[in-house]
């Protein structure tokens, strides 16, 4: 286990963070921790744009999960703030986004306990002040490669 922190200031260098960690990310399962409007959406948004989307990223609060289908990766953006019981994710499919070569990038993932598996990387991010403390912690041979790269 590896762990990586740093502090960040403003919304533009939390998606160039997100950036920066997107291009290490291939596939795998990454939790992001962290009190409502923290900065979780945001860190997606920014791995989303290492993968090439340019679009508008909104967390799925409501729908769970919002698909990214991209040229050489398939990521998935969970967002379990709403759900109310972890067996949920087992009706709507969660071991369908869960393969080997997908990337699933899980919000609020205390909410499926006991149904996801193992993170590769848990991400936490905490209020300081006027900006963010981001702490990554890996879980994983894979996990440790991104920390390493970071």
């Amino acid at each position: 286990m590896s762990v990586f922190t740093t502090r960040i200031d403003g919304e533009e260098a939390m998606v160039r963070f997100g950036q920066k960690l997107g291009t290490s990310l291939s596939c795998g399962v990454v939790y992001l921790f962290g009190e409502l409007g923290a900065g979780k959406t945001t860190l997606c948004r920014g791995i989303l744009r290492s993968k090439g989307y340019q679009g508008a990223v909104k967390s799925p609060t409501y729908t769970l999960v919002e698909p990214y289908i991209l040229e050489h990766i398939d990521l998935y953006h969970f967002d379990l703030y709403r759900l109310s019981d972890p067996e949920e994710l087992e009706f709507m499919g969660i071991r369908d986004y869960l393969l080997p070569k997908n990337l699933c990038v899980i919000e609020w993932p205390q909410m499926g306990e006991g149904i996801l598996p193992e993170a590769d990387i848990e991400v936490s991010i905490s209020v300081d002040g006027t900006g963010r403390k981001v702490r990554i912690t890996s879980f994983s041979e894979s996990g440790e490669d991104v920390v390493k790269q970071l």
